[in-house]
């Protein structure tokens, strides 16, 4: 399928059909994974694992014991990296009929950075269990995307902005960026906040987080692994409709910005 397609017909999976991951599959994933790269340069550290062999369970998840995870160094930036990569690893997983959902919180976590073998300098920020989805979802998972409005999204126009904070962006107004910012819009993220805001001023795209209360314990933002999604999103999806970016790091210091968290920016090259 297409990138479009794939970004628009992916969903979380948290109930899958009980049959165990091809291996084949296992194999594509896991090398997909390990030459996934980040525009941070930032690397990560892959494994596929047996929840039966290392202990690993998730109440959310049915039908499935297989579970990928990544663990990286806590550095500046390793959020938005780990949650740019991931998501690449999202994408190929389902265009191989693979589900998958991202978990942070809602798992034995001790036993996941057991099997990952975590450092001291290190951080395991999501898994995803791996499998086939279920003809039919479970109650429990029914239930969790009804509370989260999984399938509701933010209006574009209160996303996106039009050279400043003070003027919204139209699909009209942001030509052959349109699409692109529409994959941003669709992207997934925690409970489903959508913290990403983004501004296109003088050929460049402005990405900022909108942050939530509680979120941000000081230490590590799980928000900004939403914005890691949001700048892949971005990246692949304008460069799939022909268009070359810059990534660049570089505060535009916009008026409006007071209450928001500057990410990083794309140029658009001519």
């Amino acid at each position: 399928m297409s990138l479009s397609e794939t970004i628009r017909t992916r969903r979380s999976v948290r109930t899958f059909d009980g049959n165990d991951l091809k291996p084949e599959d296992a194999e594509k994933i896991v090398k997909f994974a390990e030459t996934a790269e980040n525009p941070y340069g930032i690397p990560i550290t892959w494994k596929v694992l047996n929840a039966g062999k290392h202990g690993l369970s998730s109440p959310v998840i049915v039908g499935t014991d297989t579970y990928i995870a990544g663990k990286l160094r806590r550095v500046p930036h390793a959020e938005e990296a780990f949650g740019y990569t991931f998501e690449k690893v999202v994408l190929f997983a389902w265009e191989l009929g693979v589900g998958t959902t991202w978990i942070a919180g809602t798992m034995n976590r001790d036993a996941f950075e057991k099997a990952m073998e975590i450092a001291s300098d290190e951080v395991m920020p999501c898994v995803s269990p791996l499998g086939y989805p279920a003809q039919k979802m479970s109650f429990r998972e029914t239930v969790m995307r009804k509370g989260v409005k999984a399938a509701s999204r933010v209006p574009f126009e209160e996303l996106f902005f039009d050279g400043s904070f003070e003027k919204p962006l139209t699909k009209e107004a942001a030509g052959k960026l349109a699409d692109a910012l529409e994959a941003v819009r669709l992207a997934p993220s925690a409970v489903n906040k959508q913290p990403w805001r983004v501004v296109l001023c003088e050929g460049a795209a402005h990405f900022y987080e909108k942050r939530s209360r509680g979120w941000d314990d000081g230490s590590w933002d799980i928000q900004k692994i939403d914005m890691g999604i949001a700048l892949c999103h971005f990246e692949l999806s304008a460069a799939a409709c022909g268009a070359k970016l810059s990534f660049e790091i570089r505060d535009p210091e916009l008026a409006g910005a007071e209450e928001l968290t500057y990410i990083a920016t794309f140029g658009l090259k001519a």
